[in-house]
């Protein structure tokens, strides 16, 4: 396992024009791999955010993902792809859905969304996303040599169980990929992200959209990585870019040994984790 490395995380700024957003997703590939990144981390919807429905894909197989395995295999670097709207083979609702890319451009892992955005914003705006997204069934960890990544997408970090889940089943790097809304993110994003961080002494990576967004909320951005103390290691600036962070697994450890909450659990009494 590598103990030390570097991470990038992508904030994309998404519109309604596929060719330019994954255009600007191999650029920031190619930044990063530049920089040393041994993995390269992506936002929610990251290839197409519209007024009408993106047309789905196949997750693997289809062309967001295939271009995204071209670019691990050039760079030979790990590449979470964020998420995209993903064929339902049963012509249901589309899934929201992440992949996990090796170096080889194989997709090792792939998770569809548990918890569809349905709520009430505080300036009235209604979301629905349940109308259009069929939630997921399945928790996702995948192991590499890199660590072991938990995988979710957006409003799952408001469901801490979640994450308990996935660090209970050994994830040490807990990736939320997000289109957060403005109301929404002023307020709870950085809170939610250290929360997850501190609770889990586990590092969240949090690549998130930036923007005004025609005819949907605008996206408030704010990427950052949170270590496993719950100190925010890096932070985006206000506009699309790539930040770095850096990954030391030794130090997560210690972090876990000098607080034991994960050992110290009283699951005798509270046990609300189904095994």
């Amino acid at each position: 396992m590598i103990r030390k490395y570097q991470i990038g995380v992508v904030q994309m700024d998404t519109r309604d024009d596929v060719e330019a957003n994954l255009k600007a997703a191999c650029e920031f590939i190619d930044e990063a791999a530049s920089k040393g990144a041994k993995l390269v981390s992506f936002p929610e919807v990251m290839n197409v955010i519209s007024e009408n429905p993106p047309e789905p894909e196949e997750v693997p197989g289809g062309r967001t993902i295939s271009l995204m395995a071209e670019k691990a295999r050039e760079h030979g670097i790990y590449i979470h792809c964020g998420s995209i709207a993903e064929i339902n083979p049963d012509g249901d609702r589309k899934y929201n859905t992440t992949a996990f890319l090796n170096p080889k451009g194989e997709c090792i892992a792939k998770y569809r969304k548990l918890h569809t955005f349905d709520i009430t914003l505080p300036d009235g705006t209604v979301a629905n996303e349940s109308e259009r997204i069929k939630p997921g069934s399945e928790i996702v960890t995948v192991n590499t040599e890199l660590g072991c990544f938990g995988l979710s997408i957006c409003y799952d970090i408001r469901f801490p169980e979640l994450y308990r889940y996935m660090v209970l089943h050994g994830a040490q790097l807990l990736l939320t990929p997000a289109n957060f809304t403005t109301p929404t993110g002023k307020d709870h994003w950085e809170a939610i992200l250290r929360c997850r961080a501190i609770e889990n002494s586990s590092y969240v990576i949090a690549a998130a959209q930036i923007g005004k967004k025609k005819g949907v909320s605008n996206s408030f951005g704010s990427s950052m990585v949170v270590d496993p103390w719950g100190t925010v290691i890096s932070r985006a600036r206000e506009t699309a870019c790539v930040i770095m962070a850096d990954i030391d697994l030794d130090y997560l450890d210690d972090v876990r040994r000098r607080m034991p909450g994960l050992v110290n659990r009283r699951s005798d009494i509270y046990d609300v984790i189904k095994k």
